[in-house]
């Protein structure tokens, strides 16, 4: 017979899942950014859109680099720092290529007689750059007593806005998180910061022979509107020359 009230039942449908409680089991943690995160935040966009990057990257041999601050650690004084003698080497290279160690004020480029060096440093709050003032005048010793004193003051918040404004050029070191190598984004108005990867040990060759050495990879980050990529080329040139033979530094 056709169906109809007397017909088979339609099967009543299959409950519906239960509605899920994921999103109410993981709220995120709200915070709002402090104001110094908020300027960092807003000075990297605004560097990373407006300044037309590039990178140069290089390889250096740190094992004289080793040998030298080595030397220097055994006469006592304040310990000296693979990154403090890379600061300094730096400051030498910079002088000598002072396109590099400028500053770009809308068309006018401000080149400077001395290199003001400035190490990104890790906070709480966000990174910041204390300046070491005139870097290419100071010793090993004088920078590695002068970056350890800026750097714990900047992670107590001490800083004054006069040792973190003016530089003339930043390096940024995440050789000691393992970080083999990265890029990073040019401080304004400066025109150039160096990256510094983990020195590890890599097989190269010398004398046309393999050799393990330790070695790492030095990345600079220019202002192409300032900054050629010969002229950046030069600059790591001088700068692995001086790694490489450190009896300057």
């Amino acid at each position: 017979a056709a169906g109809g009230a007397g017909g088979t039942a339609a099967p009543s449908p299959a409950a519906a899942p239960a509605a899920t409680t994921a999103s109410a089991a993981n709220e995120p943690a709200r915070r709002r950014m402090t104001s110094m995160r908020a300027t960092i935040a807003r000075r990297l966009l605004e560097s990373k859109q407006g300044i037309p990057h590039y990178r140069l990257a290089i390889d250096a041999d740190l094992t004289a680099l080793l040998a030298h601050r080595a030397q220097l650690n055994a006469g006592g004084g304040p310990k000296v720092s693979v990154n403090d003698l890379l600061l300094r080497a730096c400051a030498l290279a910079l002088v000598k290529h002072p396109t590099v160690n400028a500053q770009l004020h809308g068309d006018e480029v401000h080149e400077f007689p001395h290199a003001d060096v400035c190490v990104a440093v890790a906070t709480e709050n966000g990174l910041t750059t204390p300046v070491v003032r005139a870097a290419d005048t100071k010793t090993a010793a004088q920078v590695a007593s002068e970056v350890a004193d800026l750097a714990e003051r900047a992670r107590t918040g001490k800083l004054v806005r006069e040792e973190i404004s003016g530089g003339t050029f930043t390096i940024s070191n995440l050789g000691m998180f393992g970080v083999d190598r990265f890029d990073a984004i040019v401080n304004p108005p400066q025109v150039a910061i160096l990256a510094v990867g983990a020195g590890a040990d890599r097989v190269i060759a010398k004398n046309g022979q393999p050799t393990v050495a330790k070695v790492a990879t030095l990345t600079l980050s220019c202002d192409h509107r300032v900054v050629d990529g010969a002229v950046g080329a030069q600059f790591l040139a001088t700068l692995r020359g001086l790694i490489e033979q450190p009896a300057a530094l």
